[in-house]
C-alpha cells in the first residue's frame, strides 16, 4: 500500500493544531477526538487524509510506503491515551507532557517532513530479523 506524502503532512499539520488547542485549553474531548483521528490513521482511514483528498485532487509525484506512517499514527495513539489517562486520572504532567511529545512529533513532521514514528518503524526493520517481519505482514 502507498500513501501521498502531501496528504501525510497536511495531516500532521492539521494534528498539531489539534493538540496545541489541547494543550491551551485542557480540553479532554479534544484530545479523546485526536486519539480517534490517531487510531483510524492506524487502520489506514484518516479523516485529514480523507479531507485532503477532496481538497487536492492532482495526484502525487512521488508515493511512500504506507507501514511507517501507521505505525507512526499508532505511536501517537499510544501517546494520546497516555495524555487522557493523565487527564482522567489528575495527573497533569503525565497530561501535558503526553500531549506536547506528540504534539513535538506532529510539528516536525508537519514542518520539516521528520517523522519519528517513521523512522522508529524503520529502525525496528532494520533491528528485527526479516524473517519476523514476513511472518507478520
Amino acid at each position: 500500500m502507498r500513501a501521498d506524502p502531501r496528504a501525510l503532512r497536511f495531516g500532521a499539520a492539521v494534528t498539531t493544531l489539534v493538540l496545541a488547542l489541547v494543550l491551551v485549553t485542557g480540553s479532554v474531548w479534544l484530545l479523546a477526538a485526536q486519539a480517534v483521528v490517531f487510531a483510524l490513521g492506524l487502520a489506514g482511514r484518516s479523516p485529514y487524509g480523507m479531507v485532503f483528498r477532496a481538497l487536492v485532487t492532482s495526484a502525487p509525484k512521488v508515493t511512500e510506503d504506507a507501514r511507517p506512517p501507521r505505525f507512526a499514527q499508532g505511536v501517537g495513539l499510544a501517546f494520546a491515551v497516555a495524555g487522557l489517562a493523565g487527564f482522567v486520572a489528575g495527573i497533569t504532567p503525565l497530561a501535558l507532557g503526553a500531549t506536547a511529545a506528540a504534539l513535538l512529533a506532529a510539528f516536525l513532521n508537519a514542518a520539516f517532513g521528520l517523522c519519528l514514528g517513521c523512522e522508529t518503524y524503520l529502525l525496528i526493520r532494520r533491528l528485527l530479523p526479516a524473517a519476523t517481519w514476513e511472518v507478520h505482514q
